[in-house]
């Protein structure tokens, strides 16, 4: 009798070890998987709305604006001085300068 009560417990255990990992999975997807998810999508989003006059960040950490954005290259001029243009690829532009907060 003892034995049986034994088995009954240790397969109930497994199936709330499943249950722990699955909600474990369940957690770290809704607070770290999808979040990413949706601010690389918000950034694929930005980089195709690219259009000329655009105050960027370059991934870099380089500040600019667009002067060209080429579909057929993938790649955007940005102006980052006076007489200077930068190309660099469209997926390296991931920030718009005018709604990023500045520090003091």
């Amino acid at each position: 009798m003892t034995n049986i009560l034994l088995q009954a417990q240790q397969g109930g255990g497994g199936m709330m070890m499943l249950l722990m990992m699955v909600a474990i999975f369940a957690i770290m997807y809704f607070f770290m998987i999808r979040p990413q998810q949706k601010q690389q999508k918000e950034i694929r989003n930005f980089q195709n709305q690219l259009q000329e006059g655009m105050a960027v960040i370059v991934g870099s950490g380089i500040y600019g604006t667009v002067k060209s954005v080429d579909l057929a290259k993938g790649t955007v001029d940005v102006k980052i001085a006076k007489d200077t243009v930068i190309t660099v690829a469209k997926s390296a532009v991931f920030k718009d300068m005018v709604n990023t907060p500045t520090q003091k």
